[in-house]
């Protein structure tokens, strides 16, 4: 299996990074010793604290994972090496919705960047794959579990990432 590479921006590969130093140089430490202290208190049969710090030790390890794999794929982008005119990570494109007749924006991030409430979507999203490539003026029909989206590609520009 071909390992996908994860493009970032300099910021949010260093934001992942400094989340994971927390998650496993404070979070992981708390939790370990809420592990200890439940294990004192006798039967681990009947020892609800015991268990439940164990659960939270172990969703806590699964978010470490994640961040590290994510780091270990990581392609840091430039996006002032990137081409103009083209919608590409780290474009904020601005879209005329055909069907509704609404003018939307959006932006393509990487992990970490990513904020629906914003519009700042994940370059892996079906939108923002239906996007790529695309030009000023193109019109664009992304499938999309509802159904299909028509848009045209009315302004391309560069986020401030």
């Amino acid at each position: 299996m071909i390992e996908e590479r994860v493009p970032m921006t300099r910021e949010g590969y260093d934001k992942k990074k400094a989340e994971l130093d927390q998650l496993q140089n404070v979070e992981m430490i708390e939790i370990t010793k809420r592990v200890a202290t439940a294990r004192e208190m006798g039967d681990l049969s009947e020892n609800a604290e015991y268990h439940a710090a164990r659960e939270d030790q172990g969703i806590l390890q699964a978010k470490i994972n994640m961040l590290k794999d994510q780091l270990s794929r990581a392609t840091i982008i430039n996006v002032d090496a990137l081409p103009t005119g083209t919608v590409a990570f780290g474009s904020r494109v601005t879209v005329l919705d055909l069907d509704m007749d609404d003018e939307e924006t959006f932006e393509l991030v990487g992990p970490g960047q990513d904020n629906p409430d914003k519009n700042r979507i994940l370059t892996s999203s079906p939108i923002a794959q239906g996007l790529m490539g695309k030009k000023k003026g193109d019109k664009v029909e992304i499938p999309v579990p509802k159904g299909t989206i028509h848009f045209k590609i009315m302004k391309i520009e560069f986020a401030d990432l």
